[in-house]
């Protein structure tokens, strides 16, 4: 019995020393990225215990995703900063035009929010007292020459823009040069005070002929103001760099060692790259530990990837009064132990190899789906427990507002899958599944009619070349019921499914170009979309899709790796 016990207590010991903060085996760990998918050009905030985050949406609608948490790990999207069609006016702005780069701020009970609508009036804020809105309609009348626009509230009570700009006397003495510009901005007036200022030229080397300083923020931290920047375009050479100085208006001092975050000089061929790390913005925690938030992509071969720019995040590490994200030539990593010891769950259903399932019971549709371009009224419909969506006159290939609304491909390896009820009258109908990047590179799974007789079908997008897309895949339906549909991605494969009965799964195609859908390929700033559509092709009609249910699921190797 002596022996019993001694053994008990040793062992409860044992595993006390392994559940301590710190240790390898007990250890509480998130999973990065923290937004997976088209979520790029992340900025946060913290109010008390309550962390908020933004992201870019370009011309998806509603815009401007709200994220909230309170241990910066379990993530929840509280709601959409633009959401109305009078506040967010998008026209016939291409998919990558629309809203670039906000950045979240508050003071004295208000959150601000700064933006660029590039497609249509330029530079605005936007107000809540509550983050998940409703948010003003958008104040415009900014003196502001150029992008980026991030509020800093000084503690002096005086208030700041910082902003991407164009050369001194707007003469560029390289290709990418641009500037960092401040200006004064009054929070009673809405309006910008005085001049503004240029206070980074080119970046953190003029003589190097840095390329593409952008997306600031201003911070002041033990008496200093801090100015943290991306530099070297959004691409692979991407990287975040940090000035400071002891007034606000400079002048500013590159480090020494910038960049502070970059994975440019890493081996191309190494396992599960993360790469175009930058864009950053920092945020403190009540217990004085900082982290930073910044865009990264994850190729599955060379520089081809289909998610888009998603959100990573990653603690600071201060180093003789400079923050230091990524130390030179180390990985992001995609496991980091969770800021607070209080945190026992990571459950962010936003990150890893998670499963979303709708199967629309309730009455507002999910904030994770979007649209093309803004609304109309009679876009769709929730009702008896489906997803109506009537067929439009438009197609994706148009800039003008189709049948769409997409959700976010999230993983390298995955599926997206509806079931749906739709009885095509013509042949110029067609609805189902779409994988979509942009108007011009797509593929379409749908049901339609030949002859007569209900088919599946699947389409490629022309890419511009020409009006008419290409039908690579057909087959006749044995009935004209109800249909599930799948679109698997494995890569740079996709692979494509139906059914006529439940997990019945018909192969229709494989192995079908994924790198036609890379960012590399089909250009823009955004991710991939799984589509429920559906279009008339230019002719009028009443019919209208029935979905009842939508799932997602994602299936990366790393995620399985690190569990």
């Amino acid at each position: 019995m002596k022996k019993y016990m001694m053994k008990k207590r040793f062992l409860t010991t044992m595993i006390s020393i392994l559940l301590l903060p710190g240790n390898i085996f007990g250890q509480v760990k998130y999973t990065n990225p923290i937004l997976e998918g088209f979520y790029p050009d992340p900025s946060i905030c913290r109010v008390d215990n309550d962390y908020y985050l933004v992201n870019s949406s370009f011309a998806y609608f509603p815009g401007l995703p709200v994220f909230h948490s309170t241990d910066l790990v379990n993530w929840k999207q509280i709601g959409n900063a633009m959401d109305r069609n009078t506040q967010f006016k998008i026209g016939d702005a291409q998919v990558s035009g629309g809203l670039f780069a906000p950045a979240i701020r508050y003071n004295k009970g208000i959150f601000y929010i700064m933006c660029t609508n590039v497609s249509e009036g330029g530079n605005f804020i936007i107000t809540a007292t509550n983050p998940k809105g409703p948010w003003s309609d958008p104040e415009f009348t900014l003196a502001i020459n150029g992008i980026d626009p991030s509020l800093f509230f000084d503690d002096n009570g005086k208030a700041y823009i910082t902003y991407n700009s164009i050369p001194p006397d707007n003469k560029s003495l390289y290709e990418g040069h641009r500037t960092i510009r401040i200006i004064e901005y009054d929070v009673t007036t809405k309006k910008t005070v005085g001049d503004n200022k240029i206070i980074v030229n080119g970046g953190t080397d003029l003589s190097k002929h840095p390329i593409w300083i952008e997306g600031p923020h201003l911070y002041k931290i033990n008496g200093w103001y801090y100015l943290m920047c991306a530099e070297g375009g959004t691409a692979d050479q991407h990287s975040e760099v940090i000035f400071r100085s002891k007034n606000v208006e400079g002048p500013y001092v590159s480090y020494e060692n910038n960049p502070i975050l970059t994975q440019r000089n890493l081996a191309p061929t190494r396992k599960n790259p993360v790469t175009s790390t930058g864009h950053a913005d920092l945020v403190e925690t009540p217990n004085g530990k900082w982290y930073a938030v910044f865009l990264g992509c994850r190729p599955y071969e060379g520089d081809y990837y289909n998610t888009g720019r998603e959100t990573f995040m990653a603690p600071v590490e201060w180093k003789d009064g400079w923050p230091v994200i990524i130390p030179n030539r180390t990985q992001v990593k995609y496991q980091y132990p969770v800021p607070f010891s209080s945190t026992k769950k990571v459950d962010n259903r936003f990150s890893g190899n998670y499963t979303f399932k709708d199967d629309f019971k309730e009455k507002q549709l999910n904030y994770r789906y979007v649209f093309l371009r803004n609304p109309t009224e009679d876009l769709y419909k929730i009702k008896n427990g489906f997803l109506e969506l009537p067929l439009k006159e438009n197609t994706a290939a148009e800039r003008k507002t189709p049948a769409f609304i997409g959700f976010r491909q999230a993983n390298l390896k995955g599926y997206g899958a509806v079931s749906m009820k739709f009885r095509a009258a013509a042949e110029n109908e067609k609805a189902g599944l779409m994988i979509f990047q942009n108007d011009r590179f797509y593929y379409f799974l749908c049901k339609s009619v030949k002859d007569s007789k209900p088919v599946v079908e699947l389409y490629k997008s022309s890419a511009g070349k020409n009006e008419k897309e290409e039908l690579l895949a057909s087959a006749e339906l044995k009935n004209d019921k109800a249909l599930q549909l799948k679109i698997q991605v494995d890569n740079d494969k996709y692979n494509f499914y139906y059914s006529e009965e439940k997990n019945n799964w018909i192969l229709l195609k494989d192995n079908v170009d994924g790198k036609f859908l890379s960012t590399k390929t089909a250009g823009g700033f955004v991710g991939c979309m799984y589509t429920m559509y559906g279009t008339s092709n230019g002719l009028a009609t009443t019919n209208k899709a029935l979905y009842d249910w939508f799932e997602y699921k994602g299936d990366d190797d790393i995620y399985k790796e690190l569990k």
